[in-house]
């Protein structure tokens, strides 16, 4: 691809608070699945790199863990990942959902965002779900909070005004080379990703009360030799209590089953062949308070204090 001149690339950061719609709105932006989605609270954890390239820009979005007050060692390091990327990047994207009430976490949000030198985008998201009138209410209440470079109103389930949000982005990018190759789409190794394909699976099939206690590891994952169009993939869930793990595994292992067949699905698309996944489950007890089993699972210790 050759540049021009007139390239533009730059980093974008996604923040709110959780379930408000950011990993279904980048899924969309970079034009595939990378990032996981559910209708449950804390669904993205890590700070997840993609990147969109066309012959007039490159755009890294930095989808983050949801912003919210935190009740355990999990949390603040979800929290704290997601507001480290506000000085870090050239745009940010807040998402909000219509409501008329602006609550402790969006306030705070503002209140980090007011000292950001950086353009910032407020995306209304889910506008299929209220009026015109209360929209307009609700975009007026927010413009009291601060002042917005820019202001989109989008559906990101249904894919509804994303060209908006792109030219939204690309209109304050900073000129210059890309940062990556244009057939890079995601800074997560495919271990992790399919890892994170199970974690949404179980999100989407378990009680309300379970998903949040788990985490997912990949033991092992290699293509066989005598076989390269089939991979075996062995992992783990992670769960608090023995309560917990007996509902993940459901009577007569139906409900790992479930989740082991949705996910091959998806981790079958991602690594283009057939796949033989086996999924175990452990108990680790009260892991999202214990700042060792964190790091263990990938969470960056550098956060933890």
């Amino acid at each position: 691809m050759e540049i021009s001149n007139s390239f533009k690339t730059g980093f974008i950061t996604l923040i709110g608070r959780p379930n408000v719609g950011k990993s279904t709105l980048m899924n969309h932006l970079i034009g595939q699945k990378i990032a996981i989605t559910s209708n449950k609270p804390q669904t993205t954890r890590n700070r997840i790199l993609t990147v969109y390239t066309d012959d007039e820009c490159q755009m890294i979005f930095l989808d983050t863990p949801g912003i919210q007050n935190t009740k355990n060692k999990l949390g603040e390091y979800m929290t704290k990942a997601a507001k480290s990327t506000i000085s870090e990047v050239d745009v940010v994207l807040w998402l909000v959902e219509p409501s008329t009430y602006i609550g402790e976490v969006e306030k705070s949000i503002a209140e980090d965002l007011r000292s950001c030198k950086s353009p910032v985008i407020l995306v209304i998201n889910k506008i299929d779900t209220v009026s015109e009138e209360s929209l307009s209410k609700f975009e007026e209440a927010y413009k009291k909070e601060m002042d917005f470079a820019k202001v989109v109103r989008v559906a990101a389930l249904k894919g509804q005004n994303i060209d908006e949000v792109m030219g939204a982005i690309k209109q304050f990018l900073p000129y210059g080379p890309p940062f990556y190759d244009e057939d890079t789409i995601t800074d997560q190794p495919e271990r992790q990703i399919a890892a994170e394909i199970i974690r949404e699976k179980a999100l989407r099939l378990l009680r309300d009360e379970v998903p949040h206690g788990i985490a997912v590891t990949i033991e092992k994952m290699r293509e066989r030799e005598d076989n390269p169009d089939l991979m075996d993939i062995e992992a783990t869930i992670i769960c608090e209590r023995d309560s917990h793990k007996g509902i993940v595994i459901g009577k007569g292992g139906t409900m790992l089953k479930k989740i082991g067949s949705a996910a091959r699905k998806d981790i079958e698309e991602m690594v283009e062949c057939q796949v033989n996944l086996q999924l175990f489950v452990k108990v680790r007890r009260d892991w999202r308070d214990d700042k060792n089993q964190l790091k263990n699972f990938g969470y960056d210790s550098r956060d933890f204090k």
